[in-house]
Parts: structure tokens; sequence; C-alpha cells
């Protein structure tokens, strides 16, 4: 192999330089890394690495027996504080790592490349020099993901950590490849109904426990499941099978590891130098510097990255609320002020809106959702209007409502009524995500069949009308795996899903519910075309709390109607008069009491006839049952 360095052949040119130290560069990934490329007839591969107060950077691989001196990299002439040089022979598939020594304290380190493409296989620290060349079979969903993606269109997400959805016990409990999974997952998830699936983070990290939120390879699936040309298959195999890929995407914080970004060239270049703006108490993690414009540069084209190389179809944006606010878990005198001495993050601000503006400009057809837990105003509004610019935000309140009011005894429930019906207060003050997401079953907190209470009958019939109850509130889905079949267990990490419970009925009934529940979502636009519209939607009673009653209608605009029904009670209630907006026959299209679902068959023996006896305000009424504990749903014919 020649063992020269070749310098002032790279990719980088000046209009680059400017983009990037103006914050505006969105595709650096094209530049800088490491990158197959000729020079001069000669394969080998470029180097270029972010380091302005390195003294000196080599590359030390198993290409040159992990020397740290062989191969230099050279400044650039034009201050930008970029390294760089091209290395012959260095191919597909070679490891590596830049040897930095810092100008400012003589510290020495050996970091991983932040725009590798992949990584070593972890605990392993050394970045791989990769291609990502792919041949798609995507562009029939790519032509229409616009449609597929809208705000209008129903959403019905299947979040799901890829390394526990299932494993092969043969082999040690291994958990599926990315290759396996693009076999298994989308026949599933057509199954079930589901329209998108969202990945808990699949960036590179180097704790597995972390679950991918800890990322540290921002440009890198990891390599656990197998290689990113695999990673590509299973995003094409979902589009081939008409299901939308949602990333979790975390550009809160980052872990300390010494392979990663922190202190990279011996200064805290990526994050905050004082530890009150640049480290985060809760996961003991290193917070960006968002004011820095190279690395506003380096963040969105990672979001960019995703969208543009591996065709996912949206973002969901991590610990938002951790951004927006300087005291986010912290006590007084930990944190400092902005300039205006208050505590919203101005660059942090800045950054998501400037994050949000080049992903819809750069990709229009995809969605970026906001993990925000507070009450920040206007998060999924347009910039020019003063918002985050977000297309939709995850609605926390509503789960932490709806959750507590389930886990109740329902004999309680009648002086908690407000906690199932407050949330249509809200409801249209933001484009919303209803999510019983992963962090609701761990830690502790049981799967959400072990936080319904009463007996096993009790939990499955509670179950089912959770389901059927957020399917039929405004906003868009978001279900963790094993909620659908009603996992018994919390979710591990460390294990497959518990695919054993579907051999007894109760199970296999909650995970016929939700097949049925998807099917006639997607099939009704009553419950989806106006999911962020008043019009969508329109109270009948919410004032019998006493039996723990609520009833309510979803509209579509166009003058289709379903009419839903929960009763909140183990006691079937018969004989109740529900007002109609129209005379006819209501047919009952959907009942969680149903005995193909595990439950006692009480119902209406497929719908009624509205009689013209005023209630509710209407001057026609039926008269209807209403299970215990059950959820029906009505259209009139």
């Amino acid at each position: 192999m020649d063992e020269r360095v070749l310098y002032g052949k790279g990719l980088l040119t000046k209009d680059d330089i400017y983009l990037f130290r103006e914050g505006r560069h969105y595709r650096l990934y094209e530049k800088m890394g490491s990158h197959i490329m000729e020079v001069d007839g000669v394969r080998g591969t470029h180097f270029a690495v972010w380091a302005p107060n390195a003294a000196s950077i080599s590359v030390s691989g198993d290409f040159n027996g992990w020397d740290t001196e062989s191969h230099p990299l050279a400044p650039r002439w034009d201050e930008s504080g970029i390294w760089e040089g091209f290395i012959p022979g260095v191919d597909r598939g070679a490891l590596y790592k830049y040897h930095i020594k810092s100008s400012v304290n003589g510290y020495v380190v050996d970091k991983g490349d932040p725009f590798a493409f992949t990584w070593e296989l972890p605990p392993n620290t050394a970045s791989v020099v990769w291609d990502l060349d792919y041949g798609w079979n995507d562009s029939g969903w790519m032509g229409q993901r616009g449609e597929k993606n809208g705000l209008a269109s129903p959403m019905s997400v299947y979040e799901m950590h890829l390394g526990s959805w299932r494993r092969v016990p043969e082999e040690g409990a291994r958990p599926l490849s990315y290759q396996e999974l693009a076999e298994q997952l989308p026949g599933y998830l057509n199954e079930m109904g589901f329209t998108h699936v969202e990945f808990l983070p699949v960036m590179e990290h180097p704790f597995y426990g972390s679950w991918g939120y800890q990322s540290l390879g921002y440009f890198a699936p990891t390599s656990r499941y197998g290689s990113p040309q695999d990673f590509m298959r299973l995003i094409d195999a979902l589009h081939e099978s008409g299901i939308g890929v949602l990333l979790d995407w975390v550009p809160s914080h980052f872990p300390t590891d010494e392979h990663g970004l922190g202190y990279f060239d011996g200064t805290h270049l990526y994050e905050h130098e004082d530890p009150r703006q640049g480290f985060h108490p809760d996961w003991q993690s290193d917070i960006y510097n968002y004011g820095r414009n190279e690395v506003r540069s380096f963040l969105i084209s990672s979001g960019i990255f995703w969208l543009d190389k591996f065709h996912a179809d949206g973002l969901r944006v991590d610990a938002v609320a951790s951004m927006l606010y300087l005291d986010y878990s912290r006590n007084e005198g930990e944190w400092i002020p902005n300039r205006f001495g208050g505590r919203e993050n101005i660059e942090a601000i800045e950054f998501l809106r400037i994050m949000n503006e080049a992903v819809y400009k750069e990709f229009p057809d995809t969605q970026t959702m906001a993990e925000e837990s507070t009450a920040w105003p206007q998060v999924s509004r347009p910039t020019y209007l003063g918002g985050l610019g977000f297309g939709m935000k995850w609605n926390m309140g509503w789960m932490h409502d709806t959750l507590a009011y389930f886990s109740m005894d329902p004999i309680h429930r009648k002086y908690h009524q407000g906690q199932l019906t407050f949330s249509i207060w809200y409801a249209f003050n933001e484009n919303f995500v209803l999510p019983l997401s992963h962090d609701e079953v761990v830690h502790g907190k049981g799967s959400l069949l072990g936080k319904m209470p009463g007996d096993s009958w009790q939990k499955f019939a509670n179950l089912r009308l959770l389901l059927g109850y957020m399917w039929a509130h405004p906003g868009k889905k978001l279900l963790f795996m094993g909620g659908e079949f009603g996992q018994g267990l919390e979710w591990n990490h460390d294990s497959s899903l518990s695919w054993d419970q579907l051999q007894y009925d109760n199970h296999r009934g909650v995970k016929r519910w939700m097949e049925d529940l998807n099917r006639f979502y997607q099939s009704e636009p009553a419950l989806y075309a106006k999911d962020f519209s008043q019009d969508g939607f329109a109270w009948v009673d919410f004032h019998d709390s006493e039996q723990s009653i609520v009833i309510f209608m979803r509209k579509d605009g166009e003058g289709r109607t379903v009419l839903v029904a929960l009763n909140g009670t183990p006691v079937p209630r018969s004989n109740y008069r529900v007002g109609v907006p129209s005379a006819g026959y209501w047919r009952e299209v959907l009942n969680s009491d149903s005995t193909e679902y595990g439950g006692a068959g009480w119902g209406n023996l497929g719908g009624v006839e509205s009689k013209p006896v005023p209630s509710h305000d209407f001057f026609d009424s039926i008269s209807l049952t209403l299970p215990p504990l059950g959820i029906v749903f009505f259209r009139k014919d």
C-alpha cells in the first residue's frame, strides 16, 4: 500500500466552508468524515475532521498497525478548523480513529469519527470506512408518502426497540438482525393494521441499556444488527409494504465516552464549557452548544441525513423540554439565565426552528414530532407564526391523565371523570400525537395490562377500553410494542416480548381488538381527517360521572359521523338513551366487549333504529346497551 497522505484533494469547497461556519450547511455528511474515492487514478479514502484546537491529527487504523504517526492530516488554509487528507489504499471496511493532540493543554486522545457511516460492534469503539451505495425499491412509496404522512391522514404508529421485539432462543436469545426484521416486521405490521413504525434510536450508541438515547454515531445505524445497507433493506421492505418509518433522534445530549464528541480537541467543542449549561444532571451526559454555528451544521446535517440517505419518513425529536429550558431539572444556582435574565434557552429555540425549516424545505413530505412535556406554546405551529415549526407534538398531558384514570378502581372513577374529558379543552391547540410509549412500561411502572385494576377479566376489559378510547380520541396514535396483545410483564430490553402469551384467549382477544381498531380507524375518515380541528369533535354527554359514561362524536367535515360511547364501570347499562344528530339506523361497528375479543358479549345486536325522542339537544335518539368496562362505536347507515 502507498504510505503517502495526499493533501488538497478533498471534497470541501469554499462554499462548503462558508455554510459550515454560518451554521447553514445541512449536508456535511457528503463532505466530512471518511469517503472512498479516487485521486489521480488511485483508490483510497479521504478523511476530514473538525478540530480547530488541535496541534496535530493523524489517522491510525488496522491498515497501518494503529500507528499514530504515519498518516498525519493537515489543517486547511481557511482557518475553518478542519483537518483533512487522502490516504491511498484505504478502502471499505478499514477500521480507524483520529489521534488528536491538543494545542491548548497537551491533551492527547483517540477519537471516533463524528461523521462515520458505521462503527465497530460495541464495546469496540473504532469507526469503519464505509459507503452508502444501495439500490432502493420504494419509489412507489416515496411518490405517495406526502399523502401518507399528511396531517389529515390516518397515523397509527407502532413504537419498537429493535433489539427486544423478537429474539432467537435457539441461538442464545440473540436479537434479530436488520435482514431478519425485514423479513418478519412488515408482514406483522400489516396484519395488525399499523400505518407507521417508530424505532427507538438506531444511531450508534456505546451502552445498549440506554436504548439508543445516548447516541454517539449521529450518521451510523448501530452495527449490532447489521450494516447500513441492511438497515436500508429493512426500511425498503417496510416501504414496499406500505409502512412509514419514523426514527427517534436525540439532538438534546450525548454520552461522555472518551471516544465520542466530548472534549473533542482538548476543548469543549460540541458542548458548553460551563457544566451549568453543558452537562445534564439527569442523564450524566453532555449538552450541545446550540449557539455554535458549526455544531448547528453538524446536528441539522444529522437530521437531514436520515431522511436523505435512509428514506426515513420523519423524526421524533427526544427530550425537547430539556432543550428549551436552561433550568430544566436544575435547582436554583445550578443554571445560567439567558441574556434577558430568563430561563428560556434562546440558542436551542433558534436551533429547533432552523432545523424544522430545513427539514420541511428539503423534505416537505416528511414529519417532525416533538416529545415536549411542558405547556410551551406553538410547538407544532410554523416558525413564521412564532412557533417552533414541528409538524406534531406528543400529548404528554393526555397520557398522564388517561393512565391515571384507567389505573383507578372503577368505583372511584366517578370522582375523576375530568381526567378523561379535560384533554378535549386543549386537544386542538397543537397537532397532537397520543403516546402510550416505552417510557410508560419500564422502571417498575408495569405493563399497560399490569396497570389496569381488578381481576383478570377486568384487567383485559379495561385494556381494551383504554385502547378503544385512545383510537377514538382526536390525535394520531402511538403504541409501544407488546401493548397490542396485552403483554403481562413490563418491557425488558434484554429479552423478547412475551409472544408465548398469545396461546391464551385473552391476549389473542386484545390482539384481535387492536387489528380491528386499526382497520376501522384507517377506513373511517371521521376518526382522523379532522384530528387537529374542533370541527372534527363534538360532545354528546360528558356529565354522567355517576355512571362513568362518556359519549362523543367524531366527524370528518364531509358529513360522516362516528358516535362513541364508553362505560368506565363493570356494570352494564341497559336502555341508555343517547341523542343522535340524524334519524335512521345506527350500526354498531365496533364493540370491545364482543366475545371474539374476550368480552362477555353485551351489545346492541348489530345496531339500533333511532326514535323521535329528544335527548342531548337532539330531536332523535337511540336506546343503547353499554357493555361493562366497554366502548362501542356506531355509524349511521
